[in-house]
């Protein structure tokens, strides 16, 4: 990664290939980037910083969490669509909660556990031949 940086710092600089050989051999006493040991790859970067070279952080990948207060209201609106297509109250769901979390109301569940309440409730329907 580090002599990747180092390319990457000679390419957003514009340095050409004399004036990149000639600071590598000013800061590491070497010709090409291949020959630095871990401590001339730091000087050498720290010198195309000194220069100007703005590294930028390196990207995350993997797929960004969900907003927990988003995600938590799409799980209430998808339990009180279940709730209606199923024909039945609110109370319904409470009660679930109860059983299932020994939480009083569903507005005071967590998202873990509002996401087993869609569940729960998906699994009452396919039961009752209501389509999901």
């Amino acid at each position: 990664m580090s002599l990747a940086k180092i390319h990457i710092a000679k390419a957003q600089l514009g340095l050409d290939d004399d004036t990149y050989r000639a600071l590598l051999a000013r800061v590491a006493g070497v010709r090409s980037a291949k020959d630095l040991n871990p401590r001339q790859v730091g000087a050498v970067l720290r010198e195309f910083e000194r220069l100007g070279f703005q590294p930028k952080p390196a990207k995350r990948t993997g797929r960004a969490k969900p907003n927990p207060a988003t995600e938590r209201k799409a799980l209430v609106s998808k339990i009180e669509a279940q709730l209606a297509e199923a024909e039945r109250p609110l109370a319904y769901a409470d009660a679930m909660a109860l059983r299932m979390f020994q939480v009083e109301r569903v507005e005071w569940c967590d998202v873990d556990q509002l996401r087993r309440l869609v569940a729960a409730l998906a699994y009452d329907a396919k039961r009752h031949g209501r389509t999901v």
